[in-house]
């Protein structure tokens, strides 16, 4: 008994074969959950040796929820269509079923942004850690339209692996736009609605804060002029999630 690695795509052809080979000798199972893709996702996702399921998007959280649904076994590994396995984490995973099934309920990944750019090296900055390999009868994804993150439980210690999850997060500025801009329409439909006061203040002063605190606490400025497109894009993203909850009231009065 292993575990079940599912995978949620719409147009992730860019990276799924990397991400399906990184994980196919590990897991007993791959498991492909697509939204609808209008590329090549399915067709490399069975080459590839996946088992695809159609599912129409209900979003982040609700979509990896039904994806823990449908594997055989309760401990499950999530990743996203461009998420790939380092070496080093693969031989921890490895190492981690060799003995039977893991003792701790969950264990902790360390996502680590590879640029589109150079020599295709993670940055050492831009990394967060989430958890991803646990058993499914203990945590769970929330069910949720934007929110994808598992808490962690009370009382469990947090492991972290030391090898990386490579994220291929995007291919240029203009997929990303495209990805934020889906993103924050997403955002704006489903968090708790906010004052028009405090949207008007993070209107007019949200946008220096938060690229501050991309470019500066998330160590953005090491990564030179990229570093610093990237934090004013992480703005601008805030930026237009605000401008669209704004929208949403408008058009509501």
């Amino acid at each position: 008994m292993g575990f079940s690695c599912f995978i949620i795509t719409k147009n992730e052809a860019r990276k799924l074969r990397a991400v399906i080979e990184s994980v196919r000798d590990l897991a007993d199972e791959v498991i492909v959950i697509d939204s609808g893709s209008d590329d090549d996702t399915v067709l490399i996702a069975e080459t590839a040796g996946a088992r695809v399921i159609h599912h129409d998007w209900p979003g982040f959280g609700a979509q990896k929820r039904f994806g823990e649904d449908q594997c055989r076994n309760d401990w499950v590994l999530n990743l996203d269509g461009d998420e790939v396995l380092s070496e080093e984490l693969r031989a921890e995973i490895r190492a981690l079923f060799a003995a039977g099934l893991p003792p701790l309920p969950c264990y902790w990944l360390r996502i680590s942004a590879v640029p589109p750019f150079g020599n295709g090296k993670p940055w050492r900055f831009n990394r967060i850690d989430r958890i991803r390999l646990y058993d499914r009868r203990i945590v769970r994804f929330p069910d949720h339209a934007t929110w994808d993150a598992i808490a962690s439980p009370k009382s469990v210690p947090v492991v972290r692996f030391k090898g990386l999850v490579l994220h291929y997060w995007m291919q240029d500025f203009a997929h990303q736009l495209d990805k934020m801009n889906r993103y924050t329409t997403a955002l704006a439909e489903n968090v708790p609605k906010k004052s028009m006061a405090s949207l008007t203040l993070r209107l007019f002063f949200g946008f220096p804060f938060d690229f501050l605190r991309a470019y500066l606490l998330r160590g953005h400025i090491a990564g030179g002029r990229y570093g610093f497109a990237v934090a004013m894009l992480y703005a601008f993203t805030r930026l237009m999630r605000t401008v669209k909850m704004m929208e949403r009231q408008w058009t509501k009065t």
